[in-house]
């Protein structure tokens, strides 16, 4: 795990790598363990490296600039040191994230005359693509990852991002220059950039809490998972999808129940190869629970530690299923307190990080996580990815699709304010699932921002609903896998790679996906003891490894006391003092509001307190992005 930089000059040659170096010190957390400049001339494909540290004039006169900050996971010698270069085939190649099965291929890439140096995943990868060409080696590679590719005998530079987006990466497009980063605040470290606000994404932010691989800065995109860019040496550029999760599953034949935990298991066991500590991030629930009973299957002496989240409220901490099982698998569980104070503490160095506004309050509890768990491993595996591939939350149980369905009486209760909007989204069966998936409500939205424009934030999802041709229950999976998993994994990797850890997710190998995407329906919403249950056969699976009381208690996520955060006379000192008379002058949303919110905040809705919380994280992303 690492982070990438560079840029393409349109016209004219760069003279120094100070420029990339500005770049790498915005994201070495990333890496801080190695960095590497190389300077690449697309039209001629000579490659010339600089020191990673130093300014250095450049000698060949390059156009492309690669940097790299690596954090050393597998070979943690010299000979894993990117960017990574064949001289003799004109091809450079630098790499976000890890490829598992790596490895599967270095016997045949010997045999076929091919030379390693050392033993990193990365040179795998250069001779995968050296060997079968671009298509060749995307179709052979299963892991996550954020890939650039220099070719100097094609003249062209391809970004790739993996098939699910775990790993992010940036472009941002101007006249004369295409960069690109594994971190947008990289981008800072250019002349002449300036983030700006891109207005025209903020309703469908207010209402979803994400823009799907879009940003909140204009010029700005993370590339789309499941394809690369082709920038060519005149600077035009070109994207093409190598993998469509639309297509996923279709034509295959079912899997079962022991089908779906060997998938599991085997992901599990691929993910754990590293040549640094590793141990599991454990929040009590089915997914990360599963997950870190399988690693401590398939580790000998059982040496395997985890860590979590606890908090004091009973109403919100899952401490006694961890406890469970660690005791249950004799693991060291390392177990740190979330508190109000911790807001304070991180607020501001998480939305840093984030690069956003932060819109999932529990963003702050990875944060911390990240920053306790550095203290005693670097590898950590997790369970994201579980309920949006096999059906885990309530809007996929039956009957919540119905036009009178207690999820949306809940909803037109909160946004009975805007009630014939509200009504004419949930009429059409596709507007009523694409509006379950909302984070926030009409009314709240409406009453925030003047401009909020309901059916500007409904398009672009509706669309891609739409574009999913599927079975109704699959559809909707691969919809969640589509849209509201990218943002999941964007706070996944900010909040631990800040603090240099490496953060797997085995539920998103690619193997489990297409095993998951195989399951039949009726075995992922299901009764159990007269109560309908998503996530079904994962459960199963889950009560043969621990018990049937774990698997299926009542879901109870990641949970935050907003209340009493924003009811802490620190927090009201903060927003009286400077939060508030932020937003007042910025003039974008309406203070009357949340002025009206924050006298009492005990009374707030779940949507309120929400949007409170949004408007805080806005207003410190915007002080220190946009300001």
């Amino acid at each position: 795990m690492c982070g990438l930089s560079g840029y393409v000059l349109r016209s004219g040659k760069e003279d120094s790598s100070a420029h990339i170096l500005t770049m790498l010190a915005m994201q070495r957390h990333r890496g801080p363990d190695d960095s590497g400049v190389l300077g690449l001339n697309m039209q001629s494909g000579s490659a010339e490296e600089v020191d990673g540290q130093v300014p250095s004039a450049f000698q060949t006169s390059p156009n492309l600039i690669f940097g790299f900050n690596r954090l050393s996971i597998i070979d943690l010698t010299a000979a894993g040191h990117q960017p990574m270069v064949d001289k003799k085939a004109k091809v450079a190649l630098m790499m976000n994230g890890e490829v598992y099965n790596a490895f599967d291929f270095k016997p045949s890439l010997i045999g076929k005359g091919y030379r390693f140096n050392g033993n990193s995943d990365t040179e795998v990868v250069l001779n995968l693509y050296l060997e079968y060409g671009l298509k060749g080696m995307l179709d052979r590679i299963n892991g996550m990852f954020a890939i650039a590719i220099f070719d100097g005998r094609k003249q062209r530079l391809y970004l790739i991002r993996d098939r699910l987006g775990i790993k992010p990466l940036y472009v941002l497009t101007e006249e004369n220059r295409i960069a690109f980063a594994s971190e947008m605040k990289s981008f800072k470290g250019l002349p002449g950039v300036k983030f700006e606000l891109d207005e025209s994404k903020l309703s469908e932010f207010l209402l979803f809490r994400n823009t799907i691989n879009q940003t909140l800065f204009k010029n700005i995109v993370n590339i789309t998972p499941g394809t690369y860019w082709e920038i060519r040496s005149t600077g035009e550029t070109r994207e093409f999808c190598y993998y469509d999760i639309r297509i996923e599953g279709k034509h295959s034949h079912s899997v079962g129940q022991k089908e779906l935990e060997a998938a599991l298991r085997n992901s599990v066991r691929r993910q754990m190869i590293s040549d640094v500590k590793l141990g599991c991030q454990l929040s009590g629930g089915v997914d990360s629970s599963l997950v870190t009973a399988f690693a401590a299957d398939t580790l000998a002496e059982r040496d395997l530690e985890t860590v979590s989240i606890v908090f004091e409220d009973e109403r919100f901490t899952e401490k006694k299923y961890i406890d469970a099982v660690a005791e249950k698998y004799r693991l060291k569980s390392h177990q740190f307190t979330l508190d109000a104070q911790a807001y304070f503490d991180l607020l501001e160095e998480a939305v840093w990080h984030f690069e956003q506004p932060l819109n999932h309050p529990n963003t702050i509890g990875i944060k911390l996580l990240s920053r306790e768990a550095k203290k005693h491993v670097t590898v950590l595996l997790s369970g994201e990815g579980a309920d949006e591939a096999l059906a885990g939350y309530g809007r996929f149980l039956p009957g919540a699709q119905k036009l009178f369905s207690s999820i949306n009486l809940k909803k037109g209760m909160k946004n009975r304010a805007k009630g014939m909007t509200f009504l004419k989204g949930i009429i059409e069966p596709d507007k009523r699932y694409v509006l379950q998936t909302a984070y926030g409500g009409v009314a709240t939205a409406t009453a925030l921002y003047r401009n909020f424009d309901f059916d500007e934030a409904l398009n672009s999802r509706l669309a891609l609903y739409a574009s999913v041709q599927d079975k109704p229950a699959r559809k909707k999976r691969k919809y969640e896998l589509l849209t509201y998993l990218p943002d999941l994994l964007m706070r996944q990797d900010k909040m631990s790679m800040a603090h240099s850890i490496e953060n797997r997710v085995p539920f998103l190998d690619n193997e489990m996906v297409e095993a998951a995407l195989r399951v039949p329906d009726e075995l992922l919403v299901k009764k159990h003891r007269n109560k309908w249950e998503g996530k079904w056969l994962l459960k199963e699976i889950c009560s043969e490894a621990l018990e049937e009381s774990f698997a299926y208690r009542s879901k109870m996520g990641f949970g935050i006391p907003l209340k009493e955060f924003f009811g802490s006379a620190a927090f009201k000192k903060r927003w009286n003092e400077k939060l508030l008379p932020g937003i007042k002058q910025r003039g974008i949303f309406r203070h009357h509001t949340l002025e009206k919110f924050m006298q009492n905040p005990q009374y707030m809705n779940v949507d309120q307190l929400d949007a409170l919380w949004l408007m805080v994280g806005f207003e410190i992303w915007a002080t220190q992005y946009i300001d």
